[in-house]
Order: C-alpha cells, then sequence, then structure tokens
C-alpha cells in the first residue's frame, strides 16, 4: 500500500523535477491554471499549489474552467470547492465552441481545442498572467508526436515550456515526466477521478486510435515509453541515452 499512497508525492515530485530542470515557474509568476475538471488538470492544480515550497520561489495560482455548449461532464461546483480548498480560485468561462461553427462544419477536436486556447490566452492577457499551466503529462508528449509524425510527417510533439511570440504568455506542461498511470494513482489518492471527461467527440478520436498502438507496443512496459518519450523530446540521441539506461542498445 506504500506505493499507492505516496502516488501523489511521486507525480509532485516530478512536478517539480520538470519545474526546476526547464525553468517553468519563476519568483513573481501569475499563472492561470487550465482546469477542465478531469484528473490531469485537477491534478495539475494541486501539485502547483503543493510544490511552493520546495520550489522556494513565490507565485500565484489561478484556475481557469472553460464550460461550452456540448460538453456539461464536469461538477464545476464540485471542482470550485476542492480548488479552493488547495487556495486556488476558480474562473467559470462560457464558451460558444459548437455556436462558432461556420456553415457545413462538423464538430471535431481541433476546433474545440483552438477555440479553448484562444480563449485561455485572451483571458490570460486581459487578466495580466504571464504563465499557462496545461496538465498534459508524458504520454500525451509520445502520442502528439506519432500523431504529428503519421499524419503529417512533422516531427514535432509537445514542449514541456512554449513562450509565445505574439503573446506576453508563456505555456508550461508541468507534468510532462509523469505518466498516465502515475496521475491515475494520484488522483484516486486526491480522490479527483469523479469528474472525468466525458466528451462524446473524444470516443473515436485520431488520440485515441495512437493511445492503443502504443499501448500494443509498450506492452506495459515502462523502460519502453521513457524510450518513446525521449525520442518525441528530443531526437536520437535522447533515445539512445534512454535505451541504455533500461540496458538496451538501439
Amino acid at each position: 500500500m506504500r506505493g499507492k499512497e505516496n502516488a501523489a508525492r511521486t507525480v509532485q515530485n516530478l512536478a517539480v523535477r520538470a519545474i526546476k530542470t526547464h525553468g517553468l515557474i519563476q519568483e513573481g509568476d501569475r499563472i492561470l491554471a487550465a482546469c477542465s475538471g478531469g484528473k490531469d488538470s485537477t491534478v495539475l492544480a494541486w501539485a502547483l499549489a503543493a510544490s511552493k515550497r520546495a520550489l522556494g520561489v513565490n507565485y500565484t495560482i489561478e484556475g481557469i474552467h472553460i464550460s461550452s455548449d456540448f460538453c456539461s461532464c464536469c461538477k464545476k461546483i464540485l471542482l470550485q470547492e476542492r480548488l479552493a480548498g488547495w487556495g486556488i480560485p476558480l474562473t467559470d468561462k462560457f464558451v460558444p465552441v459548437i455556436g462558432r461553427l461556420k456553415g457545413g462544419r462538423r464538430m471535431n477536436c481541433y476546433w474545440c481545442s483552438t477555440q479553448r486556447r484562444t480563449e485561455l490566452l485572451k483571458f490570460a492577457v486581459e487578466g495580466g498572467f504571464n504563465k499557462i499551466a496545461l496538465g498534459h503529462h508524458g504520454d500525451d508528449i509520445i502520442e502528439t508526436f506519432f500523431m504529428n509524425l503519421l499524419g503529417k510527417g512533422d516531427l514535432s510533439a509537445m514542449p514541456v515550456i512554449l513562450e509565445y511570440r505574439n503573446y506576453p504568455v508563456t505555456l508550461i506542461r508541468p507534468l510532462g515526466y509523469a505518466e498516465e498511470r502515475q496521475i491515475i494513482a494520484a488522483a484516486e489518492e486526491l480522490d479527483c477521478m469523479k469528474s472525468a471527461c466525458t466528451c462524446p467527440y473524444g470516443r473515436f478520436s485520431a488520440r485515441k486510435m495512437i493511445r492503443e498502438r502504443i499501448a500494443a507496443f509498450a506492452g506495459g512496459s515502462a523502460q519502453k515509453r521513457r524510450i518513446l518519450r525521449a525520442l518525441a523530446e528530443g531526437g536520437l540521441l535522447e533515445v539512445r541515452r534512454a535505451a541504455d539506461s533500461a540496458g538496451k542498445l538501439l
């Protein structure tokens, strides 16, 4: 039981490591955490609030929940109460994602994410935030890499930190070193699994298909997933290092 009891702390340590390694948080940062109500973003909010002492810098955190006209899966009152217990105020902003579709267009994940990201940036700039924290974890980074590779022929993935050229805002992904299984364990420990997203448009998405292929390849091997993440994050040199640490030379 000891491992399960320490699940949240394990994720926090990984978040602290990512933050320190990549310089994600600096003194005086005003961080806007995107909180969907699902396990990833809720665990992210907790980790940011819990890591202030370990990081040794002063920063503020506020949360934003983007409501839409097609998905009401999140228990917003429960989310607001939970974040308040961690000292994080939450703003709920409604975005008519379907209502913005032009005639003849069909709803899809890319359209939804674009609309949400636009509103996040707008809210952050207007509110004086200089960082936006997203809950993507290491498995998301791997999946995005292979989606771009197989779908576009593009060798790119989600960066742990992204500075916008046209906005005074930086995106950070403090959970980039954590695996989804670790996030799930932490969410169960923190009792955050009750409001997981049930978006109907995500059931047959390209990301889900890629996730299934990666799972078939990795076969539950944490070592193989570390190699895939190294490939997504940095290229062949990092892959060889990850393979060497796993005792397997490519």
